[in-house]
């Protein structure tokens, strides 16, 4: 059982808490809402610099409470020069993009020097329109949730934080050769929790480490599993279809990687276990396929080849086949016709790729940490690797290749899993935690002014 000293500074035992859902709405739900991701953009490509799931987090979760009549406004900074101020991303859903440092060649390690520049836009989209435009502000991502801060404050309206990534969370599970995060997050991540209405956690292990970690109100903290696009991610017309599209072997052991290539992620991991893999059994290299497909992110910017390095140090080059980050739909392809998604990463606070691989019926092989244990069924939809033991994942891929049913199994499984992370019940849960936030806010203000 975990220790955590609560905000009255009594020191309690926290075995498991218990967070809801969402917040039961018995009140109104917001109009029109300021969505803030300052470092990415939700228009850029997933799978590069720093886009990932967060930002098909995004785009998704404001296209449905859209649909649900919330307006969503989402404000972003310009990373390149001439970008329209304002674009319609779906009906109800706009992109603000706001000046905010040099266009290009900004780290976002150098980003929050340029918080000031991005609260003074934010703030003077609200001033060209009338009192109460927006309802509610919810920010992602601790770079964003300082800006949230300052606006909700400056609006007089509620503030909804969701972290996706934790410094302490990252510090305490780094990558061999990764750089801890920088002490000022630490700090400025503490500072959110403590200044939010309402926190959004992925899953409650995440709700738990926000409690445990940064001594968050568990009163505070609501648990929104995150979504996938069950239109887009869907079996489709099958495994052998996908691959003759992208030009695959039909009948190939295909385990893939999809994402950011960077050491959280641990791509390595899948290329070392494939290594291993063709150690015990040689015949395999003539039916394996292993595709990588992302760019490189973060801390593997400062070695974009390095995978491909390793992939010849390691004697497996002519096997792996590297492809630059894809559209959706062709991810979705990526997916049905992989065997496997293989996921060895650090840190995930939820793993929206995997749940994106069952939808389109493909197992997974993933690390057991954060959100993965919720996204994945151990042994059923995938199997889950506790640590990043090359060996235990090569013993897991080596099923795969000695029961190819396995695949199939395991994929009509995954898919029917996936069923349960529609976006639509993600939404409708946000909007919970939103009205439920405003009307406390609500209370509050009354009571200061009884």
């Amino acid at each position: 059982m975990s220790q955590y000293v609560s905000r009255r500074g009594s020191s309690r035992v926290a075995p498991r808490l218990r967070f809801p859902a969402a917040f039961p709405g018995g009140h109104r739900k917001p109009r029109r809402i300021a969505m803030l991701s300052v470092h990415t953009s939700p228009l850029h490509q997933p799978g590069t610099g720093d886009a990932g799931g967060m930002n098909v987090y995004i785009v998704e979760l404001a296209r449905r409470l859209a649909a649900i009549n919330i307006e969503v406004e989402i404000f972003t900074r310009s990373t390149t020069g001439g970008l329209p101020p304002v674009v319609e991303l779906a009906p109800g859903v706009l992109v603000r993009h706001v000046d905010a440092g040099p266009y290009e060649g900004l780290a976002k390690e150098e980003l929050p020097a340029q918080l000031c520049a991005f609260t003074h836009g934010v703030m003077q989209a609200w001033a060209g329109q009338g009192p109460g435009y927006y309802d509610l502000v919810h920010s992602h991502y601790w770079l964003s949730g300082h800006v949230g801060w300052l606006a909700a404050q400056r609006w007089g309206v509620p503030l909804v934080h969701a972290m996706h990534t934790m410094a302490k969370v990252k510090n305490a599970a780094l990558a061999a050769g990764d750089a801890p995060e920088p002490a000022a997050r630490v700090i400025g991540e503490t500072q959110i929790v403590d200044a939010a209405n309402r926190l959004i956690a992925n899953t409650a292990e995440e709700a738990d480490e926000l409690v445990r970690f940064y001594d968050a109100d568990p009163g505070s903290v609501a648990v929104v599993h995150p979504g996938v696009n069950l239109d887009r991610f869907s079996p489709a017309d099958g495994r052998a279809a996908a691959r003759a599209r992208l030009g695959l072997p039909k009948d190939a052991l295909i385990p893939l990687f999809a994402g950011r290539i960077q050491p959280l992620k641990a791509p390595d991991v899948l290329l070392r276990a494939v290594a291993v893999l063709l150690d015990r059994d040689p015949t395999l290299r003539s039916r394996i396929v292993v595709p990588v497909v992302g760019g490189p992110s973060g801390s593997g910017l400062a070695r974009p080849e390095g995978l491909q390095k390793l992939a010849a140090r390691l004697g497996i080059a002519d096997v792996v086949r590297f492809q630059p980050p894809v559209g959706q739909e062709q991810l979705a392809d990526w997916f049905r016709a992989a065997s496997v998604l293989v996921m060895p990463s650090h840190s995930e606070s939820f793993g929206l790729v995997a749940i994106e691989a069952q939808a389109a019926g493909t197992p997974v092989v993933a690390a057991a940490v954060g959100g993965l244990p919720v996204a994945v069924r151990d042994g059923v939809s995938g199997f889950l690797i506790p640590g990043h033991d090359p060996q235990a994942y090569a013993q897991a891929l080596a099923r795969f290749a000695d029961s190819p049913e396995l695949v199939a199994r395991m994929g009509a499984a995954a898919a029917a899993h996936a069923q349960g992370f529609g976006w639509d019940t993600a939404a409708s849960a946000t909007a919970d935690v939103y009205t439920a936030a405003m009307h406390e806010h609500r209370r509050r203000v009354r009571s200061l002014h009884a």
